[in-house]
């Protein structure tokens, strides 16, 4: 199922593409496949170079550390998400690894990460839906995530299933136009209020 953006400006091929369906095929993502998303998110901007992602990754082929992974979903998300072949939680470093001051950017930098593995995911034909839905704490004791290290979001990752695989409720939701917030509310000309000149927006 494509669902290409409707944007006001043209942008890449590769962000209009971009999308978080429900619908997963169970065909297994191979390895060097795996590899080359994690690597893709290995070369995020970050501060300082600081890179404070950290990746927990599970795929089917090892059913402990999956169903692991998948027991952190809240119900809602595990309703779909079971059919995704690899799972994988961001984690933030919350502080500097110089002199121990808190990072206040680290979860922007994971985000930055992240969205470079779900780019790299379209560009080589699969799909990606992240997820806010899990329960944290037993993320951090259940995958023993270390002191310091905070839990940021889980991924679902594999190849685009059917709409027939989904609940009802799902597929309606799938369906669903994708929408953004226009420009005029989200950017400011020069100061917070001021909108853009008219030639941009």
């Amino acid at each position: 199922m494509d669902k290409p953006a409707e944007t006001q400006s043209p942008i890449h091929d590769l962000l209009k593409r971009r999308w978080s369906p429900r619908a997963f095929s169970e065909q297994p993502v191979g390895p060097d496949m795996l590899l080359t998303l994690l690597e893709a998110a290995r070369w995020a901007p970050s501060s300082s170079n600081e890179q404070p992602w950290r990746f927990v990754v599970a795929t089917k082929q090892e059913p402990a550390d999956y169903d692991r992974l998948l027991a952190c979903l809240l119900e809602g998300n595990r309703k779909w998400a079971y059919r995704a072949p690899v799972l994988i939680l961001s984690v933030a470093r919350m502080d500097f690894e110089e002199d121990g001051r808190p990072n206040r950017h680290a979860f922007h930098d994971v985000g930055l990460a992240t969205e470079n593995l779900l780019l790299q995911v379209s560009a080589l034909g699969l799909v990606a839906h992240p997820m806010a839905g899990f329960d944290i704490e037993k993320a951090r004791a259940d995958l023993k995530i270390p002191s310091g290290y905070e839990p940021v979001a889980m991924i679902a990752v594999g190849y685009p299933g059917e709409l027939s695989v989904l609940l009802d409720y799902l597929q309606q939701r799938e369906l669903k136009p994708r929408e953004r917030k226009p420009l005029t509310e989200i950017t400011f000309s020069g100061q917070w209020g001021h909108s853009l000149p008219s030639p941009l927006v």
